[in-house]
């Protein structure tokens, strides 16, 4: 059964830890489908279409070069029910989905749009952020609503997005984006 990583991100801009997670997924996932989307929790300063390109270029820079990662506008949407179902449109339901969230997400994950039906259609995985506690009760919130989850050992580098949109500060990007968010003049 092909192992599949769901990785939808909000990340305005993506940064050097997005670029860390994709390769440790994809060191431990058959396929690992990536898009930008809204979080209905957040306000982003960037259009889906600026992020998606910055997202190629994340990938397009992992070295080494991995050939299982798929960027795909088609599965961004603000709910992941939506995206997991478009996810099993393209590459079939026989496979084990598992959808990736950062631990700053599983506090919300349990207010998320039909969680109880996402929870029976993928597992969850947890990518450590530095900065958030993984509380064992929203783990255990996760497992009475019928989640099946794993935490990453990833120990991801200890950056953001906002540190970048807050204090423009240049080592959260890898150069392909700092160059594109100065050609485009994004974040002035």
């Amino acid at each position: 059964m092909t192992k599949i990583a769901l990785f939808g991100t909000s990340a305005d801009p993506p940064t050097a830890g997005h670029q860390s997670i994709l390769g440790w997924l994809s060191n431990h996932y058959d396929k690992v489908a990536v898009w930008a989307s809204d979080n209905p929790f957040k306000n982003h300063q960037t259009s889906l279409g600026h992020r998606m390109a910055m997202l190629q270029l994340l990938i397009d820079d992992i070295k080494p070069t991995q050939d299982n990662i798929y960027l795909s506008e088609l599965l961004s949407h603000r709910r992941s029910l939506i995206s997991v179902t478009k996810a099993k449109e393209i590459w079939g339901k026989d496979h084990d989905y598992t959808l990736v969230i950062g631990s700053d997400l599983i506090g919300q994950i349990r207010r998320w749009y039909h969680i109880d039906e996402l929870l029976k259609e993928v597992n969850i995985l947890v990518v450590p952020r530095p900065g958030y506690v993984i509380y064992e009760s929203d783990l255990k919130a996760l497992e009475e609503l019928g989640g099946n989850y794993s935490v990453a050992d990833l120990d991801a580098p200890e950056v953001s997005s906002t540190a970048y949109r807050e204090n423009h500060n240049q080592n959260v990007l890898i150069p392909p984006i700092q160059k594109y968010i100065y050609q485009e003049q994004l974040y002035v």
